[in-house]
């Protein structure tokens, strides 16, 4: 360009003198002499920028060449980095069998019980002992386990993702990605990969085995348990510490309760969830629920109410008392001078054997056993200590004034473990509570001897009385009267109506499930009499 403008200038000045036609030819000659020297310096600038441009490519195509044959080699700086990349991927890897080593430990731990564990002391399985050992620490030995979950678990994070980062690197340089898209996707496909193998193989793997196989497991772990345990029980000492003190002022002390017996309710959950799965019949659940119930009754819920007991007044001549126990064919009966106020003993049938039945004369006093008594609180399970050591089968149940109330047996007890027990003298059993018609009608019919807990339970409606027992007395504190047939008393969920009075005793009673909202808003609120 500098060339040009100095070939129009001296053009410009020359064309001021082409009126002398002797300057013309000299003129044209030192113009055209400018001009070549003019073109020669810009052609010698032109060449040597071109020859430093292929000077620049050729070194850096001589650098790539250098650096793909290093990567594909292995050797130099780049082996190196593969080299430290590779280790730490197995540092992280171990980290992980770490980490599920632990979990499989702790949880094996809890899982496990006591019983199994001594069973397998008694028979000499290896490591049983110090399995044993370990579950003797229990508190201890779950703060080492949660020790080294958290010490391989924080160390994963530091290890692993840098590891996995720089393993896909390359492969995101071939697309050359600027720095920090290739950072922000190492770093979400490393904690990706690092997480997932956390979770499958320092997780849920071996917490599952653990729970399935507990005995097993804790086999497998007590020997490197049992030494991290004594390595690191100073630091676990001092962290146990600094807890129970934070702990203490938030109100808790004591242990912490691992390995604490099961309550009732936990085993009865346990029993269920048994039940549901099939590993316990329905028959069977039934039974352990039952002896549950056992110790919680008192003689009052079973016994036989006092104007049902069937007695032998000794003022009545014998023919007329025998032919009194053929028609109601019991076994035992007590024996009075007119009512159960004046109890002078029991008789058994067999007492009876081998006297004539017109036999006027005989007094049944003279084979007749001392009664025994029992208070109506009694819990039944002592109710049948008192039958073992007795050797009498019945027994008068007495209030707190000392009145006889009603007699029990243990045909009486045994049916509240096992279901109802009928002899060949028996009628056929009716349940007390029987539904009636199909199962949309929602109506039943129960007899007022029917408790309270039984009637509860079974149509799932909440009576809320406390200071009576059956459905019967229910009914009597609720209307405040004496029964009549036809009286009728509004529950929540259910309507009852008095279908049978015997000597002012409500019989049977028919119960009909109603909508819980509903009856939310018409039943009158229950007030206590």
């Amino acid at each position: 360009m500098n060339c040009v403008i100095d070939a129009l200038s001296i053009f410009a000045n020359s064309s001021m003198l082409l009126g002398d036609g002797q300057w013309i030819t000299s003129i044209t000659i030192s113009v055209i002499e400018r001009c070549c020297a003019l073109a020669q310096v810009a052609s010698a600038d032109l060449l040597s920028g071109s020859f430093a441009i292929l000077g620049d490519a050729g070194q850096a195509i001589a650098d790539a060449e250098h650096a793909a044959a290093d990567h594909e080699s292995g050797g130099g700086h780049g082996g190196g980095n593969w080299q430290k990349n590779l280790t730490m991927l197995g540092i992280a890897m171990v980290l992980v069998v770490l980490n599920g080593f632990f979990v499989a430990a702790e949880f094996a731990l809890v899982k496990v019980r006591p019983t199994a564990i001594t069973k397998m002391v008694r028979e000499r399985k290896m490591f049983a002992g110090t399995a044993q050992w370990l579950a003797k620490r229990m508190d201890n030995s779950l703060a080492a386990c949660q020790l080294g979950i958290t010490m391989a678990s924080l160390a994963l994070g530091w290890v692993g993702e840098p590891a996995f980062a720089s393993l896909i690197s390359p492969l995101f340089n071939y697309f050359q990605l600027s720095d920090w898209v290739l950072h922000a996707v190492s770093f979400v496909f490393a904690f990706s990969v690092i997480t997932a193998l956390h979770l499958v193989v320092g997780e849920q793997a071996p917490k599952i085995f653990a729970i399935r196989e507990p005995a097993k497991m804790i086999r497998w772990c007590a020997l490197p348990m049992k030494f991290f345990y004594i390595i690191l029980f100073p630091f676990m000492f001092v962290l146990s510490w600094i807890t129970n003190i934070i702990l203490a002022k938030l109100g808790l002390h004591g242990e912490t309760g691992h390995g604490a017996p099961h309550s009732e309710e936990d085993i009865r959950a346990i029993l269920t969830e048994s039940h549901v799965f099939g590993h316990l019949t329905k028959s069977e659940h039934s039974l352990i629920n039952a002896v549950f119930e056992f110790d919680d009754m008192i003689c009052r819920y079973v016994m036989v109410p006092r104007n049902e007991v069937k007695i032998l007044d000794v003022n009545q001549p014998f023919p007329n008392l025998l032919a009194e126990t053929k028609e109601s064919r019991f076994t035992r009966y007590p024996v009075c001078d007119g009512s159960l106020d004046s109890l002078l003993g029991v008789v058994h049938m067999k007492d009876l054997l081998g006297i004539a039945g017109d036999d006027t004369s005989f007094d049944i006093r003279s084979v007749m056993r001392e009664p025994t008594k029992v208070p109506e609180n009694m819990p039944i399970s002592n109710l049948l200590k008192h039958f073992q050591n007795t050797h009498q089968l019945l027994t008068f149940v007495v209030d707190e004034y000392g009145a006889i109330i009603g007699i029990v047996t243990l045909e009486n007890v045994l049916e509240k473990i096992i279901g109802p027990v009928d002899d060949e003298f028996d009628a056929l059993h009716q349940p007390k509570i029987r539904p009636v018609g199909n199962a949309a009608n929602r109506k039943f019919i129960v007899e007022g001897s029917t408790h309270i807990t039984d009637l509860e339970r079974t149509l799932g409606v909440d009576l809320d009385q406390a200071d009576v027992d059956t459905v019967a007395g229910v009914l009597m504190a609720r209307s405040g009267k004496m029964p009549e047939v036809g009286d009728t008393v509004e529950f929540h969920g259910a309507k009852a109506e008095i279908l049978e009075v015997k000597n002012d005793h409500a019989e049977s009673i028919s119960f009909s499930l109603t909508d819980p909202e509903q009856a939310a808003d018409e039943a009158p609120e229950s007030k206590p009499h």
